[in-house]
């Protein structure tokens, strides 16, 4: 891959949802295609600035909502970004209500998830590497906590925490999913974050959610069924608050290189270095150089 010239390089990357296809406010913006070993991003991104913070959005759907969510390449998504110098990654999604407390409308900033994906590759570590990172704060504290101020900053009905479930789709749940899902005190249920954060924090990039609420899942009676003529409706009006969130917050973006998420990967590669093939060592250097640089002072 060629390196990238210094004035091309990202700090923040959005990856935006349903709806969302772009950010209001870029200037000085170009489209790049990005070439990755595991092949095409879901689109091109655009990369420009937002008041002298560089910015790469990538529509995760594809411009014109081409992909559904299990046919996403999510491992091309993170690895594109992190590839143009991004290490902060804001997720939006689209959610369904999983309590009578969240409302259509509103915005969550979860700091859980549950897995229920059931064939999408979720690792970056196979044939010839093995890594295994920590995951039981899967959202960055730091992040997520912007994120929090900034939606209760513009006035949004934010909720902080809570977890995100997500399922396999493109089917909605049935009623009998909806149901058990509540009962494990699950908040919202969407169908993209999984494997994207699994991915992030491999990549060492900082990640956190903000959840767009469409609709109630179908267990709530008294609403009618969940369609997407319904969800389209609240979603847009949705999508323009988080574009105001994010013309507030990317320009008050502050590159804390400090946080924990930016060393995953220490201690998490188990082969041993000279066990790597040197393949896998060149497909995943931009991931894994850092990590497996030796430290000065250490043999």
């Amino acid at each position: 891959m060629k390196r990238k010239r210094q004035d091309e390089r990202v700090t923040v990357g959005v990856i935006g949802g349903s709806g969302l296809y772009d950010i209001d406010g870029l200037t000085s913006t170009r489209s790049m295609r990005v070439r990755t070993p595991f092949g095409a991003p879901s689109d091109a991104i655009t990369v420009g600035s937002l008041n002298g913070i560089r910015v790469a959005f990538l529509s995760r759907h594809g411009r014109g909502h081409l992909l559904n969510p299990s046919a996403i390449n999510y491992r091309a998504n993170i690895f594109a970004l992190k590839s143009l110098g991004v290490s902060h990654v804001i997720s939006i999604s689209a959610v369904g209500s999983m309590k009578e407390s969240i409302h259509p409308g509103d915005v969550v900033v979860p700091d859980q998830f549950i897995d229920l994906t059931k064939r999408r590759v979720s690792t970056f570590f196979d044939n010839g590497i093995v890594a295994h990172v920590a995951f039981g704060e899967p959202i960055c504290a730091e992040l997520g906590q912007t994120l929090l101020a900034v939606g209760e900053q513009v006035g949004a009905n934010v909720h902080r925490n809570g977890t995100y479930l997500c399922m396999e789709g493109p089917q909605f749940s049935t009623k009998a999913e909806s149901r058990l899902y509540r009962q494990w005190g699950v908040d919202v249920i969407g169908m993209t974050n999984m494997p994207e954060a699994k991915l992030a924090r491999e990549a060492e990039l900082c990640y956190a959610t903000l959840a767009l609420v469409t609709d109630y899942d179908c267990w709530h009676e008294t609403e009618e069924a969940v369609t997407v003529e319904a969800v389209l409706g609240t979603l847009h009006r949705n999508v323009a608050l988080a574009k105001q969130i994010l013309r507030v917050m990317v320009p008050s973006f502050v590159d804390s290189r400090d946080c924990p998420c930016h060393r995953a990967l220490d201690n998490a590669i188990l082969t041993a270095p000279n066990r790597i093939p040197t393949a896998v060592r060149k497909k995943l250097a931009v991931l894994i150089d850092r990590a497996l640089t030796p430290k000065k002072g250490v043999r």
